[in-house]
């Protein structure tokens, strides 16, 4: 899984999501992640189809919505948003959040079934707290490889991380720039200031250095081309730990089902 990809939370206009993941894709990123609940997997799906890269290079991944969590609705859905990206099968499938529908017994057996039907390659989850990734590992056969949580500096995850990286989870952050908030962050600034390099590179590249896999979500090609040009910032140990001393804590998303 590559630890940079293009997010597409709230792109939800037709050309310029396909054209975000087209000028992605062509720029150099390998990983793209939609959802059904974004409305917009017909859209990737043409972005990637337009793209000069050919699928097998691409990591591909959305999640299933909470609605749509039943068994029968896991397993149709899912093939309908393979319909609508059209593709063979994604590289990474969520279970979006531990809400609603989702019950781990019924919801794993449907995840297994496509899994094991090739249509799915891994299984993930998201929005998962330390107890729902014990529970996931416990009741499905395939290994969970993932956990996608928000995360970033103003909201670093640290017992979650650590829990993850103990069961061999990957975590992947989205809003990994607070959406946009770490721009106010002074020590953020001044940091980006030392190596030239914007807020939003020194969060990507914070994120980065905690092994963790970032899926900023972007619309224009210059929005698309700072993120990616995060991959040649090398923070410092003292960056580091100035960050990691930031006290301020902004969770950005928290709606009333979530789990916390």
């Amino acid at each position: 899984m590559p630890m940079l990809g293009l997010g597409t939370w709230e792109n939800t206009d037709s050309d310029e999501c396909r054209n975000a993941v087209q000028t992605a894709l062509e720029m150099g990123y390998r990983h793209i992640d939609t959802a059904q609940a974004y409305g917009n997997e017909s859209e990737v799906g043409d972005g990637i189809a337009a793209a000069d890269v050919p699928r097998e290079d691409i990591f591909l991944a959305t999640k299933v919505w909470i609605d749509n969590l039943a068994y029968d609705d896991v397993v149709e859905t899912t093939k309908q948003s393979l319909d609508d990206l059209g593709v063979d099968y994604v590289d990474l499938l969520y279970i979006h959040w531990p809400a609603r529908e989702y019950d781990p017994e019924e919801t794993f057996e449907a995840f297994n079934e496509l899994y094991d039907e090739g249509l799915i390659k891994r299984i993930g989850v998201s929005n998962f707290e330390p107890e729902h990734v014990d529970e996931a590992i416990e009741h499905s056969e395939a290994p969970i490889f993932a956990n996608q949580v928000e995360l970033h500096p103003l909201l670093p995850q640290e017992e979650l991380r650590e829990h993850c990286a103990d069961r061999d989870v990957e975590l992947v952050a989205y809003s990994p720039l607070a959406r946009g908030e770490i721009a106010d962050d002074e020590t953020i600034s001044a940091i980006a200031d030392k190596h030239d390099a914007s807020p939003f590179q020194v969060s990507l590249a914070w994120i980065r250095e905690k092994g963790v896999t970032a899926i900023p979500k972007a619309t224009s090609e210059d929005h698309i081309r700072d993120n990616w040009e995060s991959l040649s910032v090398d923070l410092d140990d003292e960056d580091i730990a100035e960050i990691d001393a930031i006290d301020r804590t902004d969770r950005r998303v928290d709606p009333g089902f979530a789990p916390w």
